[in-house]
């Protein structure tokens, strides 16, 4: 049976809600106090087509997953739906403008430039969810400059007629010493989502990480690849087990080599350029739910991830092993104690990380950490038990070339490739992993060295890294490409209060 817009267009009530999603109904009733995203924002679209909100947040099978069947009601004759007009925006009129006049893609020198551009065409609520960092974004922005604090000391007169900077990681031979890490919702920024990653990922011979979160449904991002192509998979731990072991087996069966299960974010952290750019969002007074305790007006980040376990502990490692063949990395480690405690629990790998400058601001970056467990780990005798990477601001080749100086078996590299992906499609991926490799090809030979395996503690000075006041040489592309966080700004239909 065919539904009809109307009768879909009565049930517009937290009593009874349906709602319309790529011309199929759905009665949501039960799950809106369920629904991560709060209820409010289902609401909005009682009775109506919610496609066009739904589509960018979530992968396309996730109300064959979580809705029961019964709740599946038919096809809509959208023919029969009435469409609410949509008011002129001036800010999309002059992003459209904008992007008539975008820089050619041979404009694009470095992966700050793709940033750059990006800033420029991307909606207002995708760029904030993209470029966001936790509170004073104070982490986010040294993940960067990190790297300004070490300086090379290189080799001269040596052979580097042939440059081999292929590594493996995991046992995979990639080209490059990085790989894709995992970043959620890639369809904010492009249609196609994470699969335009995926094909970059398989021209560049390089890992491409899944994340939990994605766009695109898990299978949707698998079925792009091409033989042969390693992926891994970036985990948030769910409060329900169960549904925990049904992913990470399913991945298993899917042929994914590695379980990134990420550590540093037991809650989701406060990203303000984020939830500012949801503020307007409150809805009207029937979409208050009453039972929702949760403030879910705060952006992309929180209505996506009330799913996530803040229990999680290391007492639940034996239990991934247990249900699992593939390695396990720690994604977020960012002290040596616990990357001691990694390896002490037979982990086989760790990526240390504060997420981005997502998490907890004022958290060190990721090199500095590097630089502080491995000559630990080889006091030890335990730097050959695990594999170390790195994630967070990497911006050029210098930088993955100073991780592995440090002991980094790769890096993970994340932002850059949305907002190439965002702002030129699969042409701008293969476009920032070549220059990463013209790059790495050009500085490894400057530096004086043929191979992966020569990067060596004595290449760099790192003395400056583990000094917070220290100055740097200013980053003018970061400088330039950096979005400040702004204060409320006042609203020209609401009168100024009187003193």
């Amino acid at each position: 049976m065919t539904l009809t817009g109307e009768e879909i267009a009565k049930h517009n009530s937290k009593e009874s809600c349906w709602v319309i999603v790529h011309g199929k109904a759905y009665d949501v009733t039960e799950f809106l106090p369920e629904h991560p995203g709060g209820p409010r924002i289902i609401l909005k679209y009682a009775g109506k087509d919610a496609t066009e909100e739904y589509e960018p947040i979530h992968p396309p099978d996730t109300l064959d997953k979580y809705l029961p069947k019964e709740k599946h009601l038919g096809d809509v004759n959208m023919d029969t739906v009435e469409q609410d007009e949509k008011a002129d925006d001036p800010e999309e009129q002059e992003r459209q403008e904008r992007i008539k006049y975008m820089p050619i893609l041979d404009q694009c020198f470095n992966l700050m430039d793709f940033e750059a551009v990006a800033r420029r065409v991307m909606k207002k609520t995708a760029w904030a969810y993209y470029s966001s960092g936790a509170d004073d974004e104070i982490t986010m922005r040294e993940n960067h400059s990190a790297y300004h604090k070490i300086w090379f000391r290189p080799r001269v007169l040596v052979d580097v007629k042939n440059i081999d900077f292929s590594t493996t990681m995991l046992g995979t031979k990639v080209d490059i010493p990085f790989y894709v890490t995992a970043t959620a919702l890639g369809k904010l920024g492009h249609p196609e989502g994470e699969c335009v990653l995926t094909r970059g990922a398989h021209k560049h011979n390089v890992i491409q990480m899944i994340p939990t979160l994605a766009s695109c449904s898990f299978d949707e991002i698998v079925d792009a690849r091409r033989d042969p192509q390693t992926q891994w998979m970036q985990l948030y731990v769910n409060s329900n087990r169960e549904i925990t072991k049904n992913i990470v087996q399913h991945a298993e069966k899917r042929g994914i080599k590695g379980l990134f299960i990420t550590v540093d974010a037991p809650q989701l952290g406060r990203r303000e350029k984020d939830m500012r750019s949801k503020f307007d969002d409150t809805g009207s007074n029937v979409q208050n739910s009453g039972g929702d305790n949760v403030d879910r007006s705060q952006g992309a980040a929180r209505a996506i991830s009330s799913f996530i376990d803040p229990s999680l502990s290391w007492k639940d490692i034996p239990w991934f092993k247990s249900i699992t063949k593939m390695p396990i990395i720690l994604k977020g480690v960012q002290r040596v104690e616990d990357v001691l405690l990694a390896i002490s629990h037979g982990v086989q790998g760790v990526v240390l990380s504060n997420h981005g400058g997502r998490q907890l601001d004022t958290a060190r970056s990721g090199i500095e950490v590097l630089a502080e467990v491995m000559p630990e780990l080889r006091r030890l005798g335990m730097d050959k038990q695990i594999e170390i990477y790195v994630d967070g601001g990497v911006r050029r080749a210098t930088d993955i070339i100073k991780a592995l100086c440090l002991g980094a078996k790769g890096v993970g590299i994340g932002r850059p490739f949305l907002y190439a992906m965002s702002a030129y499609g699969l042409d701008g991926v293969n476009k920032a992993m070549q220059l990463l490799k013209d790059e790495m090809e050009m500085n490894m030979r400057l530096i004086g060295c043929t191979s992966v395996d020569q990067l060596t503690p004595d290449m760099v000075d790192t003395r400056a890294l583990s000094s917070h006041n220290t100055g740097v040489p200013q980053d003018t592309l970061g400088l330039n490409v950096y979005d400040p966080l702004s204060g409320p700004q006042p609203q020209a239909t609401k009168e100024r209060s009187k003193l």
